[in-house]
């Protein structure tokens, strides 16, 4: 699941270098937390979130084969970015 969402992105950003998926999986769950450049963001949620959505909902289908449930996350920071940021203010 993750590499076709990761496949997918990349599509469509600019920096596809900088696209990380990253795949957590419970018992009939599996979240997918999406990571990209800021420059990007706009372009994978899309126009009223109609790219977001419009990846959930190929997901969503992958995921039914598999009898499972997909949550399909986009993350506004990335979290390397977060941690660093902290260490900063801390000092």
């Amino acid at each position: 699941m993750r590499e076709l969402v990761e496949y997918i992105i990349k599509q469509i950003v600019d920096s596809p270098d900088e696209v990380e998926v990253q795949e957590i999986k419970a018992e009939k769950v599996i979240l997918l937390e999406i990571s990209v450049a800021k420059d990007d963001m706009g372009k994978v949620i899309g126009r009223g979130g109609r790219v977001a959505n419009a990846l959930r909902t190929i997901v969503g289908a992958a995921a039914a084969k598999l009898k499972k449930r997909v949550m399909v996350e986009i993350l506004e920071e990335r979290k390397e970015e977060t941690k660093e940021e902290t260490k900063e203010e801390t000092k």
